[in-house]
């Protein structure tokens, strides 16, 4: 379907065409006509899908048509400061030629950035991109007008709660007026997302396209190793001439710390990027690797959603992802667009009953393919004998419960 099918203000059509968007995607598709018609909605869509647009541009239509005088008419609320930042400048984008105003507002700046959010919004700002306690902090102080907010939109709404915001969502929801539209786009659709969107949205529409699954354009393999082969094995993987662009996901700071410290020793385009990295960093660092000044990126799961890096060649999963929702947001990384990619992951004997479960939800094996022979030998993969019998302590794929502190 063409989006000039979707009856949009030809203002919000010139934004659309400036940008190259001409063929919607299945979440656009469907999406955008519900949200036109009024309807609260449920979204689900795996990373990669056009899901931001799917929201952005039947609330920019709706602004322009009716836009009288000055309050917030849209809030759009997200898990991480990328994320807001992300959105704010595809907000920027497909706005460009109305009169539509936008900003995102985030913690971990300055003061200065505050008072200017506090400007910005105590003028209203048609949209708000944010994430909660920033939002909290404005919302508490009196001065955001949101008497008459038209729409608010909850995105990654799982990666929200996972991270423990149900009471801030509740909490910014109960400033807002009851008669609203509200739109929840989540990766996945687990009981606690049904629960969440059971209170707070009204007969919704709902949309569900391809959630947990990968894109066939993603190559997945994986080698079985003990703990101590896996910085060689990376070296190993990372010596290759021709990989411009990677990403390497830990599941801890101090690991992510570790890991590129080696690398950097070895001489190779390396930084680390983490939660305890300030947010001015953390964007330099980001825009040396979109730039291509910067070849390599050691992570925790901070990266693995919400950020859109173009032409990554190769994910490797250092440490197997927590459940296999966030091994579906790592590896979508690569094979953005129309390009193929590699999602490498590094089992060691106590993930193997963890990474059984991925498959499970998979709905198929990942190909195990043979180290190298000077890294040597590896353990056998057999993951139901690792979760019973693995060495002193059992394992099991709940072992790891306490994710937000981690990251």
């Amino acid at each position: 379907m063409k989006f000039k099918e979707f009856n949009f203000d030809p203002r919000v059509l010139e934004g659309i065409e400036s940008i190259g968007f001409e063929t919607a995607t299945p979440i656009q598709e469907k999406a955008i006509p519900a949200i036109m018609q009024g309807k609260d909605l449920i979204g689900a869509a795996q990373t990669g899908t056009g899901k931001t647009a799917a929201f952005l541009l039947p609330v920019i239509n709706k602004i322009v048509l009716t836009k009288k005088d000055e309050h917030v008419r849209a809030l759009v609320i997200v898990p991480t400061r990328e994320l807001a930042i992300q959105i704010d400048q595809q907000m920027e984008g497909l706005s460009y030629f109305t009169h539509v105003s936008s900003i995102a507002v985030y913690g971990g700046t300055d003061g200065t950035s505050f008072s200017q959010e506090k400007i910005a919004l105590s003028q209203g700002a048609d949209v708000i991109v944010g994430t909660p306690g920033r939002l909290i902090a404005h919302l508490q102080m009196g001065y955001v007008a949101v008497e008459r907010l038209e729409f608010l939109v909850l995105d990654e709404a799982d990666r929200m709660l996972d991270m423990g915001f149900h009471d801030d969502i509740m909490k910014i929801i109960s400033f807002l007026p009851e008669k609203r539209q509200t739109l929840l786009f989540s990766a996945t659709m687990p009981a606690k997302i049904r629960q969440l969107a059971g209170k707070i949205l009204d007969n919704p529409e709902e949309i569900t396209i391809a959630v947990s699954k990968p894109t066939e354009k993603v190559l997945q393999v994986a080698y079985v190793v003990y703990d101590n082969q896996k910085v060689p094995l990376v070296e190993h993987i990372l010596s290759s001439e021709h990989l411009k662009s990677v990403i390497v996901f830990c599941s801890t700071k101090s690991s992510t710390k570790e890991l590129a410290h080696v690398l950097k020793r070895k001489g190779l385009s390396v930084k680390d990027i983490h939660s305890d990295l300030d947010q001015k960093t953390r964007g330099e660092v980001l825009n040396e690797f979109k730039n291509r000044n910067l070849n390599i990126l050691v992570a925790t799961d901070i990266l693995s959603r919400g950020i859109d890096v173009e032409d990554i060649d190769l994910i490797i999963n250092y440490d197997v992802p927590n459940d296999g929702e966030d091994y579906i947001h790592r590896i979508g990384r690569t094979a953005r667009a129309e390009s193929d990619g590699v999602a490498i992951t590094l089992i060691s004997p106590k993930e193997q009953s963890k990474f059984a479960e991925i498959e499970k939800l998979l709905g198929k094996p990942v190909q195990k393919v043979r180290l190298p022979a000077h890294i040597g030998d590896g353990p056998d993969y057999n993951p139901v004998r690792e979760r019973n019998y693995g060495g002193k302590r059992r394992y099991s794929r709940n072992s790891n419960k306490n994710r937000k502190g981690r990251r």
